[in-house]
């Protein structure tokens, strides 16, 4: 397995009821991370006690090859049915059913 040299966790806030969706959109996913180069692995954690963020954990050879997957018309697509219920939320005039914040890391021990 390559190196893993930076990390990317993207903190997922989810309304309750749109819990099972957000779920169902990583189970059913595009797999569209799975083929950028530099990608390692990727984990989608679910939590534990209410109130706290799901996470999404990937792991690259580094930071550049992350970089490279976000500006990319993969991450477009592999998030396209995301961005669509962000998109419709608006367009109702309601509150977006998810909130994503991204930070990232380099790995400094193993």
């Amino acid at each position: 397995m390559p190196e893993k040299n930076f990390v990317a966790v993207n903190y997922i806030d989810c309304k309750p009821e749109y819990r099972q969706r957000f779920e169902e959109l990583f189970g059913s996913r595009a797999k569209q991370i799975d083929t950028m180069p530099g990608f390692v692995e990727m984990q989608v954690l679910r939590p534990t006690k209410e109130g706290d963020s799901y996470l999404i954990v990937s792991h690259w050879q580094d930071e550049e090859s992350f970089k490279r997957w976000i500006k990319s018309e993969a991450f477009s697509e592999g998030h396209k049915r995301g961005f669509a219920d962000m998109a419709r939320a608006k367009a109702e005039g309601e509150e977006a059913p998810m909130k994503s914040d991204f930070k990232t890391y380099e790995v400094i021990a193993r």
